[in-house]
């Protein structure tokens, strides 16, 4: 379906054309928010392909591992907040496989993870025509067959069988060779392609290479400006982007058990939190999970300098890294873009107006009702009882629904021209207080 932006009333494509544009003078029901996409480098796990996992899923069969294990440190953060991570494996790898008298294992997936991979080949003890053979990982038992031949093995989550002929006993064989490759700045690119069908809220690009940073913000830009699609990509040190799509993470955090994530790994973290947030919350002064400092740490002076810069940071505040302040890139204001859309709940709600007309417009709208009057006073009404629902949850304020909303015909017969305006709800962020001593 069509949509983005509009400058006049010409487009092609039946869509839902959206613009955002702050008052000259201002200063300063809803879809569901919670999804996150991250691309990594990973031992194990179907390549090039976006896997779906849920927070508190069970990620052994997937990628490998449990969700604990120091491999899988980047997806635990990133569901620490999030409810759903669009996951997609950048590295394809090396299988590990082994072969033993006629009978080859090769590991599903290519990656280290497979030389933890062995295999068991025993007698059954109740009928010596068949074999007993078992697949292992990290020497626990995760797959069993009972078969008189190997053509009739069948592969599991973890090996695939080939060779014929008879199977012949063994005490256990490894999988070896298994390694997890390398990968170049195209897979991430491969990357953006795969996840742009997707429905998210953000991204996060766990890496230092300037490049790729430019090319995560592009993206972003061409989805929210072009594509109509409103989504936030979270980068590490890249306060230039002057965007509000782009969120730049200066500094990391120091978890409980003395790991140290540095800015570009903190990317997944605030972007599932980001992700997370609803449009009536802002994680301003909020805690990083399991964090119990900062690094590097800094000072009042060069905290101040990063907030007017646009950047993500995080204080030490009492054993715990906290969100200083919950912005994004933008920090050139315009007459279109004032200063309040540098906030990351303003746009929270802005986005969620955008994604929200675009998905009930098209599903309800578009090709299915009349423009006349009726229909127009149907679709007024449903866009007043949206509105005074983000009212209602504080996302809003000062709604009028005679005054702020109104739907009028178009420039041609099938078109509908909507001007609506939104006061959307911040934060309290500063208090200044007087006290007077008498």
């Amino acid at each position: 379906m069509a949509a983005g932006t509009w400058t006049t009333q010409n487009k092609i494509r039946p869509g839902v054309y959206v613009n955002f544009k702050s008052e000259p003078q201002v200063v300063g029901a809803l879809g569901e928010r919670g999804i996150v996409s991250l691309p990594l480098l990973l031992s194990w796990g179907e390549p090039n392909k976006i896997i779906s996992l849920e927070a508190g899923e069970d990620t052994f069969v997937k990628l490998g591992y449990p969700m604990g294990d120091a491999k899988l440190l980047l997806v635990r953060e990133a569901l620490k907040q999030a409810k759903t991570l669009l996951l997609y494996r950048l590295n394809v790898g090396t299988k590990a496989a082994v072969t033993t008298g006629n009978l080859t294992v090769t590991a599903k997936w290519g990656g280290i993870r497979g030389n933890d991979v062995s295999l068991v080949i025993q007698e059954n003890i109740d009928d010596n025509t068949k074999f007993d053979v078992t697949t292992l990982v990290d020497g626990a038992e995760v797959d069993q067959q009972t078969v008189p031949y190997i053509a009739d093995l069948v592969e599991n989550d973890w090996v695939v069988f080939s060779g014929t002929g008879a199977l012949t006993e063994t005490a256990g064989v490894p999988l070896m060779g298994g390694a997890d490759g390398t990968i170049t700045n195209q897979t991430y690119v491969d990357y953006l392609a795969a996840v742009e069908i997707y429905d998210f809220n953000t991204i996060a690009l766990p890496s230092t290479d300037d490049t790729l940073k430019a090319t995560f913000a592009a993206f972003c830009q061409r989805l929210r400006d072009n594509e109509g699609k409103k989504i936030q990509v979270v980068l590490e040190n890249y306060p230039t982007a002057d965007y509000e799509g782009v969120i730049s993470v200066k500094n990391g955090v120091i978890l409980a058990n003395g790991t140290t994530l540095s800015a570009a790994q903190a990317t997944a973290w605030v972007a599932g939190a980001t992700a997370g947030a609803q449009v009536n919350e802002s994680l301003t002064y909020q805690a990083y999970d399991g964090a119990v400092d900062v690094a590097p740490r800094y000072t009042n002076a060069q905290i101040i300098a990063a907030l007017r810069a646009g950047e993500f940071i995080f204080t030490a505040n009492d054993n715990r890294a906290i969100v200083e302040q919950d912005i994004n890139t933008l920090t050139t204001s315009s007459l279109e873009k004032g200063k309040q859309f540098a906030k990351n709940r303003v746009i929270r709600v802005l986005d969620g107006i955008n994604n929200d007309f675009v998905q009930l417009f098209s599903e309800f709208y578009i090709g299915q009702v009349s423009n006349n009057a009726d229909g127009r006073n149907l679709l007024k009404t449903q866009c007043v009882k949206y509105m005074e629902t983000l009212q209602s949850m504080d996302a809003v304020q000062n709604f009028d629904s005679q005054a702020d909303l109104t739907v009028q015909t178009g420039n041609e017969l099938d078109s509908v021209y909507i001007e609506a305006y939104a006061q959307p709800v911040d934060s309290i962020e500063k208090i200044y207080v007087k006290v007077q001593v008498r």
